[in-house]
């Protein structure tokens, strides 16, 4: 599980990253991020709309897996990074777990991170 300082406090930080963030999507997932040039560690947010799935017990599932998969690849994550994962599918929920961390790293490696 990711410590309290590697995840966003208060909409004012997601809604920066949402206004100057660049993207990368992939077929399920995609990935908007922003630098701040700062020493702070990086920050994630996961996002699942309940369009995925109108039940909570998978949307969480979901945010589980993807926040397990950025904590495998968190060693390319450079300090001062903040990351908003959107997820568009309910796939994500029973994809095999090296597939999705795999799909990560992809994104990751595309945003030059």
């Amino acid at each position: 599980m990711f410590s309290r300082r590697h995840r966003f406090h208060g909409y004012g930080s997601l809604k920066a990253v949402y206004q100057r963030g660049q993207t990368v999507r992939g077929p399920q997932i995609s990935l908007k991020f922003n630098r701040t040039g700062s020493t702070k560690p990086y920050r994630v947010a996961v996002v699942v709309s309940r369009k995925v799935s109108k039940s909570a017990v998978t949307r969480n599932r979901i945010r589980r897996r993807v926040f397990e998969a950025v904590r495998q690849s968190a060693d390319k994550i450079a300090p001062g990074t903040n990351l908003v994962f959107t997820v568009f599918s309910d796939q994500a929920a029973e994809t095999d777990a090296v597939k999705l961390q795999q799909t990560i790293a992809k994104l990751l490696s595309e945003a030059g991170l």
